[in-house]
């Protein structure tokens, strides 16, 4: 460690460094939203190598996290809160999509976590935002117990790709929020109804009726 590291002021236990660094990541996260902050940022403004750094955060995805961290809590209370009393299992997610939608492009920093993990901006499903995720649908008031058919890694990664996709890629005639709603509802939501309680015997297949063939030759269109 550098004489002129940590300002001057060496940390006087472990926890103080972490305390510092997660400190150090979040300034960054609000100077650059839209930009992950990287160990060696950290280190620099720190005056400490990105050695000292690793020797404290395991990862630029723990740092990402432990930066966020402190509002992870306010938007899960937000979100149980928005979506309280909604039991039905269609129209929580799809609240629960439109909700985040919102919170999340008034919320860069959130957004970072979910879309990155603090590595690449493909790692859509990475450990950090499916835990964050998860923890959303554990928020609401469905009881998933009555829905046995319904795999919640499944639905949770289904729903953390389309909620990504309305934030990242919303093309070139971005949906509103009440239409984010009806497009879940529309496409989600015959899927989780078809996990509710009840018998889900499999019909016996109709057999389909073999066409005719002519020796009528068709242009391809």
């Amino acid at each position: 460690m550098r004489r002129h590291g940590w300002g001057g002021r060496l940390p006087s236990t472990d926890d103080e460094a972490v305390e510092r660094i997660v400190a150090t990541a979040r300034e960054l996260i609000v100077e650059q939203p839209d930009v992950p902050p990287s160990i060696s940022e950290v280190a620099e403004r720190l005056s400490i190598t990105r050695q000292t750094v690793y020797r404290y955060v395991p990862s630029a995805r723990a740092l990402l996290a432990g930066a966020v961290q402190l509002g992870v809590d306010d938007f899960l209370d937000a979100v149980s809160s928005h979506l309280r009393g909604i039991t039905d299992p269609a129209g929580a997610i799809a609240e629960l999509i439109a909700f985040a939608h919102e919170e999340l492009r008034r919320r860069p920093d959130l957004a970072l976590l979910l879309s990155t993990g603090g590595t690449s901006p493909t790692d859509f499903t990475s450990g950090v935002a499916m835990s964050l995720n998860r923890a959303m649908l554990d928020q609401l008031d469905v009881d998933w117990s009555a829905y046995e058919s319904i795999d919640l890694d499944e639905l949770t990664e289904v729903v953390l790709r389309w909620l990504l996709s309305f934030v990242f890629s919303p093309g070139e005639r971005p949906r509103t929020t009440q239409e984010i709603r009806a497009f879940v509802r529309r496409w989600l939501g015959p899927a989780l109804a078809a996990g509710a309680p009840g018998d889900h015997t499999d019909p016996v297949p109709t057999p389909r009726r073999r066409r005719r063939t002519t020796t009528t030759r068709r242009i391809p269109s």
